[in-house]
């Protein structure tokens, strides 16, 4: 667990925030920075065919030692972290045998993790939990995933007397504005089937993922002077605020669990003059999925009705689809999956992913790839943690799946 959690601590000080701005892959220096840190690191733990190409991809290959072909799994993890929180100058807090009371993150900013807050903690009570000093998100997503990988390939690399097949490993960049597949080569990957190290708390398998897409509402109004205002000025940030109110209320992240679809408003910045906003829209449900389209739009019509000066517009663009479809045509990987968690004495616990993967794209593209648990909690924030033996058991599931294909080849 030692070499697990210096690994995640260090992983998680590099900033790898993306930046949608940009059009290039990857979006930020930043990744790739940290993707020729990872490749070094592959080498000196002797892996092989270790690559990074220009686009921010990293890829290699842990050889197989029993003797023969048989199936090739892949294991992928993103680098970069959410862009809608503080991720510059992370300080990880450690705390050892967590005794299961309030947490104070941060005395000065009245930061605490607090169980009657995030219930989920008191579960791991006794344990190792990894936190934020109550400024920035953690980067667990995925960090975690990317530190898990890597310390399953160390120790398979480590312990020779465990066979396994080919394992094809990559990290990819820009996953968190739903670029993560853009340039992903399958071909060249050349696994049989792969999964995400990418989820949740510990035990949880995912092969279901929200439809998505992405929206920009730009709301174009008239500035004048308040004092003589009435009936000339068009306050686009009134125009922006009614629009938004003609969404469902209770359609929101805050208020929506399981298979429940959701408009979330993420980032608003305006004037007078213009507005723009900045929504991500996810359903379960492809008839949904395209409903919500269709009232997002609605309520643009709505709003130019009524504010008859304004100009308002919206581009609008899917991310990536469910692959539920795609993983039941495909269902023997979710059993070996299954197998690998039992294995590690967990029971799986199978729910829908409230958010996406790039295995829901990769599934799409002709590589099936279900979802398998980091152990991280409350992602995206500052209140975000994880328990090292949650990793630790995440490390130990890899590594019965790799070694399950020795089983299937012999």
């Amino acid at each position: 667990m030692q070499s697990l959690l210096e690994r995640f601590l260090g992983y998680v000080r590099f900033e790898t925030r993306p930046d949608d701005s940009n059009t290039s892959s990857p979006s930020s220096l930043t990744q790739m920075l940290f993707a020729e840190r990872l490749a070094d690191e592959m080498e000196k733990i002797g892996m092989s065919e270790v690559t990074l190409d220009g686009n921010g991809y990293l890829m290699a290959t842990l050889p197989a030692n029993n003797g023969s072909g048989g199936t090739i799994i892949g294991l992928i993890a993103h680098m970069d972290t959410s862009p809608e929180a503080p991720s510059a100058n992370i300080n990880p807090r450690v705390f050892p045998d967590y005794d299961g009371n309030d947490i104070v993150l941060n005395s000065e900013r009245g930061v605490i993790l607090s169980p009657s807050e995030f219930p989920d903690l008191a579960k791991y009570k006794g344990q190792t939990l990894i936190t934020t000093d109550g400024t920035t998100l953690l980067g667990a997503d995925d960090k975690a995933g990317i530190a898990e990988i890597m310390t399953a390939c160390e120790y398979l690399l480590s312990n020779p007397s465990l066979k396994h097949g080919k394992i094809r490993i990559a990290f990819t960049p820009d996953e968190e504005i739903g670029r993560g597949a853009d340039n992903f080569d399958v071909k060249r990957f050349g696994a049989d089937y792969a999964y995400t190290l990418d989820g949740g708390g510990i035990g949880e398998l995912e092969y279901e993922n929200f439809n998505a897409a992405a929206a920009t509402v730009s709301v174009k109004g008239r500035s004048v002077h308040p004092g003589t205002a009435k009936d000339t000025m068009i306050n686009s940030i009134m125009v922006a605020a009614f629009l938004d109110t003609l969404l469902p209320g209770k359609e929101r992240p805050e208020h929506t669990a399981g298979y429940e679809g959701f408009f979330h408003l993420y980032d608003i910045r305006g004037s007078v003059e213009e507005t723009v906003m900045k929504y991500i829209i996810r359903d379960h449900d492809p008839v949904k999925f395209a409903d919500r389209k269709r009232i997002l739009n609605e309520a643009a019509e709505s709003a130019r009705a009524k504010y008859s000066g304004a100009e308002i517009s919206i581009t609008m663009r899917d991310q990536y689809f469910n692959m539920k479809e795609i993983i039941e045509a495909n269902y023997p990987i979710m059993e070996a999956a299954i197998e690998a968690y039992r294995k590690a004495g967990l029971e799986p616990v199978i729910k829908p992913v409230r958010g996406g993967t790039d295995g829901a794209r990769l599934s799409f593209m002709g590589l099936p790839f279900p979802n398998l648990f980091t152990g991280g909690h409350n992602y995206h924030g500052r209140y975000e943690f994880i328990p090292l033996q949650s990793m630790e058991k995440a490390v130990e599931v890899i590594i019965n799946l790799c070694t399950s294909v020795k089983e299937s080849s012999e």
